[in-house]
């Protein structure tokens, strides 16, 4: 098996689990008479919290001597702790064991890109070949779960979520080849860790990357958490959730495995612009509720929205970190994009939701558009001139 499929493998493990959590675990949790603010604060606090166990589980994870065995255990450890969410304790307990498998589940995929980035960068393939299997197992999730919901429970969401973060440990094992955190006399102390975070968080160019390229990427917020049950409310059936889901992630494909000479050609600069500026689009019409014909196209907007705000967002770190370093940073990018924006957003997100509908939307037209005024500032960043 070549490598790109072994590596697409472990995406695959990895996003089969937020195919279906990302628009169901919402369904998962009113099943349980949430409201919309208390599912915006369960989904929102490992999100703010990821400014901090971001950054510390990267430096947790560079100090073993193989990039792939924290992985391992944070598969086990993820998968045992969504299988606690079955325990019917309340609110509190449901958002203490929540935190601690989403926090864990949700810093591995940063991780694996650490990995695949630079065995592409040396073996030539396209990163986007892996990356797109691990996006069509998100669309398998998508419909797939979508159709079972109609004919069972929502428990059926917990338990597939489970299955899926015991899968991305195991993938990890078996499919990740035995990458050193490390090249041979570099020091690996705590000092030396620490030292490369300071470094990044107190550069100008890298922040402004990360702020502008999160503020895109966080501005999703409102249509991960709340997409399902405002179509839902609107007449939409769950089944054709999975279907409009997996519209916005095939094109997303589409673009990682077929669009790499053209976005090479643009340039991640060019890449964050057009991203930030196909979400003001994209929010906005859907905060009026268009109807279903409508919505399949704003869905296809998600190859720039997404994928290219994604990959921008991944080169320019790259570009704007060292190898010593790129765990951190990586970890710094997921955990603004995923985590501190993300998180502030769901949180609103859920008032919105319960006091204005799909109206919530126009919260994420603003960060889309905050964020495409700072990648516009990015073209006076002389570490990205080619």
């Amino acid at each position: 098996m070549s490598l790109p499929v072994r590596l697409g493998l472990v995406y695959s493990a990895l996003f089969v689990g937020t195919g279906a959590s990302s628009p169901y675990m919402p369904v998962w949790f009113a099943d349980r008479q949430l409201s919309g603010a208390q599912i915006g604060v369960i989904l929102s606090a490992p999100m703010l919290a990821r400014a901090f166990t971001a950054p510390a589980i990267a430096m947790w994870a560079d100090s073993f001597h193989l990039r792939r065995t924290p992985l391992i255990l944070m598969g086990a450890a993820a998968a045992l702790g969504y299988a606690a969410l079955a325990a019917p304790f309340g609110f509190w307990w449901w958002f203490g064991v929540w935190f601690f498998a989403s926090s864990i589940l949700s810093n591995m995929s940063p991780l694996v890109d650490v990995i695949v980035l630079r065995r592409a960068r040396l073996d030539g393939f396209n990163y986007g070949w892996p990356r797109g299997i691990g996006s069509a197992a998100f669309i398998v999730a998508n419909v797939g779960v979508g159709w079972l919901l109609v004919r069972t429970s929502p428990d059926l969401v917990l338990w597939w979520v489970v299955v899926a973060a015991g899968l991305g440990g195991l993938s990890a094992r078996y499919m990740l080849p035995p990458e050193p955190v490390r090249e041979p006399g570099q020091s690996g102390d705590l000092r030396a860790r620490m030292g490369g975070l300071g470094g990044l968080l107190r550069d100008p160019a890298f922040m402004l990357a990360v702020v502008s390229a999160g503020l895109i990427q966080s501005a999703h917020a409102f249509y991960y958490a709340f997409s399902a049950l405002a179509w839902k409310q609107q007449g939409v059936p769950e089944s054709l959730t999975g279907v409009l889901w997996g519209v916005g992630v095939a094109v997303e494909i589409g673009f990682m495995w077929f669009m790499e000479p053209w976005r090479r050609a643009v340039g991640p600069r060019r890449l964050l612009v057009l991203g930030g500026a196909a979400a003001v689009v994209r929010w906005t019409v859907l905060a009026y509720s268009p109807p279903l014909w409508a919505v399949f196209p704003l869905q296809a907007l998600h190859t720039l929205t997404f994928a290219a705000t994604f990959l921008a967002s991944l080169q320019l770190v790259e570009r704007l970190s060292t190898p010593q370093n790129a765990s951190a940073a990586q970890s710094i990018n997921s955990a603004l994009s995923g985590g501190l924006l993300s998180g502030a957003a769901t949180i609103a997100s859920g008032w919105l939701y319960d006091i204005s509908g799909a109206k919530g939307y126009l919260l994420m037209t603003l960060m889309s558009a905050a964020g495409l005024i700072g990648a516009l500032r990015l073209y006076g960043v002389k570490q990205l001139d080619p």
